[in-house]
């Protein structure tokens, strides 16, 4: 690769840039020993990465490695928010150039989709293909089993440089130097120099295909990273132009590795199913789920990304209302033990906020209203109104604003 093939690169262009990611990074993790770590001399710092990126020398840092179980147990690997910092980098540079490659129905980690879009979207396919649930249509579910500790890193940066490549005349920064950084990222094996946090006892009930310590060699991206969703989309965004190119499918949508199917032929769909495995396991070394494919009549409904999609309604599937309830019994216990801190309150807001965001799409507001007028410790409510069982506020800051809160 030819240096002279790509913009010369100008220093003060990629400190600009990299102050753009600093501030993108920091966004929602400013509380963070991390970042304030880094905040304290963040100029210094960023001059500092600059001169590495530039010179070749950058390297990841140590991760933190812990558990999360909600919404359902998954493996964690945080990265130092300096390499945060070169993941937000890296994204604001190649994340436009991918969009124009990506399907429109492709939901995960892209702006104006999200999980309330494919649940939409899904509820549409659904719709059109029964024309307005007159007519007989099915709907196929198929799941990835360990999708990201399953991505093989040489197809995926193969894939990665095959777009970067093509576009390479129309790019505004030195694509040198950013593959660089994306090969770095991307075969940088957090494992070998973590740090563990939590009891070994977190990991129990988590399968082997879902950990980066039992991935084979070679693959596997850690799941936290921003950088890892993106590369997530990329490595499948072949597999979806074959599914609506080459098999002609007109209603599908998929989020990471969960994706849907509808069409008026049952054995159309199932015949399916082995065309789709044997592409995803010759093209992408990936397997099909054994025990999560699900293929049923549309009136039936369809679990998808947290609710339950059937005709004229949605509902919120029962997990995410038993996450919901267990979220409430935390807040519980912090208030039950002492008053809270600031730090604490905002940790409420932000838990119950995150639900009730989901929840307000659908039919959910007596599931609301019941759940926190039932379950939620009343000392919330002393500094928290529910305005229409949609949000949290402080009530220091309706009263500022001239409102007076009635509870």
């Amino acid at each position: 690769m030819q240096l002279s093939l790509f913009p010369k690169y100008d220093r003060n262009q990629i400190l600009t840039d990299l102050f753009q990611a600093y501030y993108d990074a920091r966004r929602n993790k400013r509380n963070t020993i991390n970042a304030l770590r880094f905040e304290i001399n963040y100029e210094s710092n960023l001059l500092k990465l600059c001169d590495e990126i530039i010179s070749g020398n950058y390297r990841p840092l140590q991760s933190i490695c812990f558990i999360v179980n909600k919404p359902v147990k998954r493996e964690i690997f945080a990265a130092d928010f300096r390499d945060r910092v070169i993941h937000h980098f890296i994204f604001n540079h190649i994340s436009p150039i991918f969009e124009k490659y990506f399907i429109h129905d492709s939901y995960s980690c892209r702006r104006q989709k999200g999980t309330h879009f494919g649940i939409q979207r899904t509820a549409k396919f659904i719709r059109s293909c029964s024309q307005n649930y007159t007519r007989n249509c099915y709907v196929l579910k198929l799941d990835i089993k360990g999708y990201f500790m399953a991505i093989n890193k040489s197809i995926l940066l193969k894939k990665v440089k095959n777009v970067l490549l093509c576009q390479r005349h129309s790019l505004d920064f030195n694509l040198q130097i950013e593959l660089e950084l994306i090969e770095k990222t991307i075969f940088n094996d957090p494992v070998h120099d973590c740090r563990m946090k939590g009891q070994k006892s977190d990991w129990e009930g988590l399968p082997k295909s879902k950990s980066l310590f039992y991935s084979e060699k070679n693959c596997g991206l850690p799941i936290g990273n921003l950088t890892s969703q993106l590369f997530s989309n990329v490595y499948l965004n072949d597999f979806d132009h074959f599914i609506k190119n080459e098999l002609g499918i007109k209603h599908y949508g998929r989020y990471v590795d969960d994706f849907v199917i509808v069409h008026q032929n049952k054995y159309y769909l199932k015949s399916l199913i082995h065309r789709i495995r044997k592409y995803l396991h010759d093209e992408l070394r990936l397997q099909l789920h054994p025990n999560k494919i699900y293929l049923q009549h549309f009136s039936k409904g369809v679990q998808f990304l947290g609710v339950i999609v059937k005709p004229h309604r949605i509902y919120i599937a029962n997990r995410t209302k038993g996450n919901f309830y267990q979220a409430i019994q935390t807040q519980n216990r912090i208030a039950r033990h002492h008053k809270p801190t600031k730090e604490e309150q905002a940790a409420f807001l932000s838990s119950m906020n995150s639900y009730l965001g989901i929840m307000k799409h659908y039919k959910t507001y007596k599931l609301r209203k019941k759940m926190l007028r039932k379950y939620l410790s009343g000392w919330w409510e002393n500094i928290f109104y529910a305005k229409g069982y949609c949000k949290f506020v402080a009530k220091r800051m309706l009263l500022r604003e001239g409102f007076l809160v009635l509870v």
